[in-house]
């Protein structure tokens, strides 16, 4: 990262520039000091950063700037693939607006009340961020219009697809209005985003972030060769050791987070399961055990638990079997 640049470098407003200080930010990441140039400028822009790199804020910031306060209709859409990242960058929004006057936006996904969600669309906002189902729930019953949109984000693109969203994310940007601008953060380029920003976007700048500008100093990352059969042990091992007071665990797939959930409980360590088959109330009641200390370790896999946001973790473990 360029040392020299500073937020109020980037052709944003004052408001957002005082609001980013008050956040702790004083200087954009790399991924932000690239994005937020071209979307101020409305170009397409495909974003190659994975998370932990300050993607929110590279398309939050410019989203805020360019929609008109004056105009209380939905002017963003930004598409996310879980409940809780949806709500995490709601949130960074509403702290990146604090300064403009009467930004409102709003989150909407599954799993919470519908005539909730359409309240708050009808009394007027700017900002749409949700998940994919969702959004098409709102647009098939009227209460989300599309016909002033200007800008689409897709965050975590990659995810969505696999996922399966992807015709819900088609039916969207096709319902899209032909004059728009059309975002993609993913941490891959694989051939299925190609595919969609090659059929929805028109000459997007690239942006890769590369994976040495990722890691955070502060965390210490360590890895152990070990036989397929000895790697539950030596977690299990290393979790009595270190008596982590919460630790997350990650798995390629929703049976083992189910099989690792259940033998950490035959060694006696309190853990919970996170994927996708649970239902918004299931991942609501794991969740609310894991923040409350009533279980020590979370196990998930990496889309499931996009978006969590939780105090006090202290090791990560990364468990793959082949």
């Amino acid at each position: 990262m360029d040392q020299t640049i500073k937020f109020s470098d980037l052709g944003i407003s004052n408001e957002i520039v005082r609001a980013v200080e008050e956040m702790g930010y004083t200087q954009p990441s790399p991924i932000q000091s690239q994005a937020i140039p071209f979307l101020l400028q409305g170009r397409d822009v495909i974003g190659q950063a994975q998370t932990g790199t300050g993607k929110t804020a590279a398309f939050a910031i410019p989203i805020i700037d360019l929609v008109d306060a004056d105009f209380n209709r939905p002017q963003a859409i930004i598409l996310c693939p879980t409940r809780e990242l949806a709500v995490q960058v709601e949130g960074e929004i509403q702290k990146l607006a604090k300064y403009h006057r009467a930004i409102n936006s709003v989150a909407i996904y599954g799993g919470e009340s519908i005539d909730r969600q359409i309240r708050v669309l009808k009394k007027g906002v700017q900002i749409v961020v949700g998940t994919p189902g969702r959004v098409q729930d709102h647009m098939s019953r009227g209460t989300l219009k599309l016909d002033n949109v200007g800008i689409i984000v897709l965050d975590e693109a990659d995810e969505m697809l696999d996922m399966g969203f992807r015709d819900d994310i088609e039916a969207i940007l096709q319902e899209m209005p032909e004059e728009r601008q059309t975002v993609f953060f993913s941490a891959t380029m694989a051939k299925p985003i190609m595919d969609l920003t090659r059929k929805y976007q028109s000459n997007p700048e690239i942006l890769k972030i590369a994976k040495n500008e990722l890691t955070v100093s502060n965390i210490e990352q360590v890895y152990y060769e070990v036989k397929p059969s000895l790697k539950m042990e030596l977690m299990t091992r290393l979790m009595n050791v270190n008596q982590y007071a919460l630790s997350v665990v990650f798995c390629n797939t929703k049976r083992m987070t189910d099989e690792v959930t259940e033998q950490l409980g035959a060694r006696g360590i309190l853990a919970e399961a996170l994927h996708g088959d649970l239902s918004q109330a299931q991942r609501d009641k794991v969740m609310g055990k894991f923040r409350k200390g009533l279980c020590s370790v979370l196990v998930a896999t990496d889309v499931a638990a996009r978006g969590i946001d939780v105090d006090n973790v202290e090791a990560v473990f990364n468990l793959t079997f082949h």
